[in-house]
């Protein structure tokens, strides 16, 4: 069970201090994560989910420029503390329609009582967006109004929702829709690890399926698709039936009002990436030669819609001047960025530029890693597909077919 919950800025600032149980979880928690945090000397994001202190464990996730730290000292699945930090993370967003420190403090009373309904004693609670929006209203002007003229702050509802007591609690009974459509969306990460000469050192995908469901009465879907055997490491929203999945690998459920995510998964087969990375490094006598071209590989199907290489300039370098035949470059803090957009038919983009070391230094020892973020629309490289949707108690279909994204996760190509 989850003792405290703790939003911290970017800047180590105490934003929000949510205690969960009668034992109290002093600050200086917090004090420790930061200097773990320094000793570590990588950036937050790239930190484990879960850290071991003298006393206790640690669950950590990073979004928008805040943290949400929590802690127990007890054990506990993993899962249960960042998954269940996610989905505070998720909501939160939902509600106050980004993420970020001002946010935050702006809205600190409807984070309070988010947290308030969504955890019991530390575990747990209330978790499904459609319930959370009828016991804590969102924020909006009318209700800032009512606030400063009436004196009264809190946004939860006086009344249970019905829903609560349901079998089915992600969803109202009475929800009555005009449209009545339903859109499946397939969004992808490609992960992956490149040598310079082209070779794959790791290459997998991260994928979920996320339906946009706006259906009158009480619904009841069933998703199939062309090839399931793919599918790696797959988790669900709580409305889809196990047994069916686990039998005929197709999804039934009774979707949430509006849009929520179905199911997420890995595919760990992936044989080749959609685009190349190549850069090359030539070092002279104090100086340094760097040039990287970049381009479409095996077709993907669809053009790239857009295209930008980061890399970080190693400390041995004194200053850098870079041209490119197509795109933009910008050089911030020796951190480069190189916006190429879509990638022309008609050539390659090429970027070329020289390195000034430092003085005494002959040649680059420390070679620097590009980091590639692209996306493709209108396809799944993974090659997923769906083969059909069916929803039951409607008169009329209606579904609209599905939307598919692929884009860059952790795309590292070393030089």
């Amino acid at each position: 069970m989850l003792q405290c919950i703790f939003i911290i800025s970017t800047a180590g600032e105490v934003i929000l201090e949510k205690q969960l149980q009668g034992h109290h979880v002093d600050r200086s928690i917090c004090d420790w994560f930061w200097d773990y945090v320094s000793s570590q000397g990588e950036e937050i994001s790239q930190l484990l989910p879960v850290i071991a202190s003298p006393t206790h464990y640690l669950f950590q996730v990073f979004r928008g420029g805040v943290i949400f730290l929590s802690c127990t000292q007890v054990e506990m699945p993993p899962l249960m503390g960042t998954e269940f930090l996610c989905r505070v993370a998720d909501i939160v967003t939902e509600y106050l329609g980004d993420l970020n420190e001002d946010l935050i403090k702006d809205n600190f009373v409807i984070v309070y009582e988010l947290l308030d309904e969504m955890v019991d004693n530390g575990y747990p609670l209330t978790t499904e967006p459609n319930i959370l929006r009828e016991m804590v209203s969102p924020p909006n002007i009318v209700s800032k109004m009512l606030s400063v003229v009436t004196g009264r702050s809190s946004n939860v509802g006086a009344t249970l929702p019905v829903a609560t007591q349901s079998c089915v609690p992600w969803r109202k009974a009475d929800i009555k829709s005009s449209g009545n459509e339903v859109y499946v969306n397939i969004v992808e990460e490609i992960d992956a690890i490149v040598r310079s000469d082209g070779t794959l050192v790791k290459c997998e995908i991260y994928g979920e399926i996320q339906v946009d469901s706006n259906l009158s009465g009480f619904p009841d879907l069933s998703l199939s698709f062309a090839n399931p055997s793919i599918f790696n490491d797959v988790r669900f929203h709580p409305c889809v039936r196990f047994r069916p999945w686990e039998s005929h690998q197709m999804l039934s459920f009774v979707p949430p009002n509006g849009y929520f995510k179905l199911m997420s998964y890995r595919v760990k087969k992936l044989k080749n990436v959609p685009i190349y990375v190549k850069p090359q490094l030539v070092s002279t006598s104090g100086s340094c030669r760097m040039t990287v071209l970049v381009g479409t590989r095996n077709d993907p199907g669809k053009q790239v819609d857009s295209l930008t290489v980061e890399f970080l300039l190693p400390a041995c370098v004194a200053s850098a001047d870079f041209t490119s035949n197509h795109g933009t470059m910008n050089i911030i803090a020796k951190r480069c960025s190189w916006s190429i957009g879509r990638i022309p038919k008609d050539k390659a983009p090429c970027l070329t530029g020289s390195l000034v070391l430092e003085p005494g230094l002959d040649s680059l020892h420390v070679c620097p890693v590009l980091q590639a973020k692209f996306k493709i629309m209108g396809i799944a490289l993974s090659g997923v597909k769906i083969d059909r949707l069916d929803v039951k108690n409607m008169s009329t279909s209606p579904y609209k077919g599905f939307r598919a994204l692929t884009q860059s996760g952790e795309f590292d190509v070393r030089s």
